[in-house]
């Protein structure tokens, strides 16, 4: 049996953290050694907590987290730098006979870990040569020649988005290769078995509204003054520090800004449902279910003994009938 890198995946407040834990501490209790990798965009920053739903210090007690505080908010975080600290988390915890456990909702990350995925250099200078380009001749030509260049990535793009237009054009005449040749496949390099976490969406915006207030009322509104000088552009992208700076500058008050987070979050939650939705690998699970710990062993022991076939987990149909879809 192979042990399998463990991804637990899914919306924003939807229980990954907890089920994380849980999975590590039911492994111990069966004699393997299993550890929480971060895979949240926003969670490396140091003194960002509360408004990350960063693992408390009790909950970290419980089980060993890596990159965890790992930059300072003036620092940059991005998708490459990630997928290598990632990568070399993971083997070196495999190296010492560990079991990595994966949590997280940023959903590029956690894929860059473990999936076929690049992240070609930039050239500044054809950078600025192709957004002076888009601004002479129009998002169109740029697209068109795309189009002409590389139209299996042109086909995956929106024409109207210029941004990662100029970036496929970048790549295409930085590297010589087409752009589609590094977009994200659906192929592990690292043996995984993906888990997400499905609940009702009256139950996930229920979750959010509460979460939202709690860390209003718990310390978030200190945190963000406290970390103010120090939050760079990258870290600033986080979702509710904007919210809280402008309730701190008062440009809104309390119930506005708990108004606007809760609002902002659900919408992430969408998309990540969507983003994660696209990957026919995720065994999905019920969160609700009172079975979903039993559920996720079950499908990580499946997994192990190579039961699954990597490419579509979710036509399994012992995933779907028997492990969890239907609460008991």
């Amino acid at each position: 049996m192979t042990q399998r890198v463990v991804s637990i995946v899914g919306p924003t407040a939807s229980g990954k953290t907890g089920l994380g834990i849980a999975i590590a501490k039911a492994l111990r209790s069966r004699g393997q050694r299993a550890e929480i990798v971060n895979a949240d965009a926003y969670q490396m920053y140091r003194g960002m907590d509360i408004g990350t739903a960063k693992a408390t210090a009790e909950e970290q007690a419980q089980v060993r987290h890596h990159l965890i505080d790992v930059i300072e908010p003036d620092d940059a975080m991005s998708v490459a730098r990630f997928q290598s600290l990632a990568r070399g988390c993971i083997a070196d915890l495999q190296a010492q006979g560990i079991r990595p456990i994966m949590v997280g909702g940023s959903g590029l990350y956690a894929r860059a870990a473990i999936d076929d995925i690049s992240f070609p250099g930039t050239d500044p200078d054809v950078r600025a040569r192709l957004e002076e380009r888009e601004k002479t001749e129009g998002a169109g030509a740029l697209f068109a020649e795309l189009k002409a260049k590389d139209p299996e990535a042109a086909a995956r793009m929106d024409p109207h988005n210029p941004r990662r237009t100029i970036r496929a054009l970048e790549v295409i005449e930085v590297t010589g290769r087409p752009y589609s040749a590094s977009l994200p496949r659906y192929r592990y390099v690292i043996p995984t078995v993906q888990i997400g976490l499905d609940l009702p969406r009256e139950e996930l915006d229920r979750r959010i509204d509460i979460r939202t207030k709690a860390m209003l009322t718990g310390g978030f509104i200190e945190e963000v003054e406290a970390i103010r000088p120090r939050l760079g552009v990258t870290a600033g992208r986080a979702l509710g520090y904007q919210q809280v700076v402008d309730y701190l500058d008062g440009l809104c008050d309390l119930e506005d800004t708990y108004a606007a987070i809760a609002q902002k979050t659900k919408r992430l939650a969408r998309k990540q449902m969507g983003w994660f939705g696209r990957d026919p690998r995720i065994h999905w699970l019920q969160a609700l279910n009172p079975k979903l710990l039993d559920n996720a062993l079950a499908i990580i022991e499946h997994a192990d003994a190579g039961d699954y076939d990597a490419i579509d987990a979710r036509a399994d149909e012992y995933t779907q009938h028997h492990l969890g879809d239907v609460a008991a």
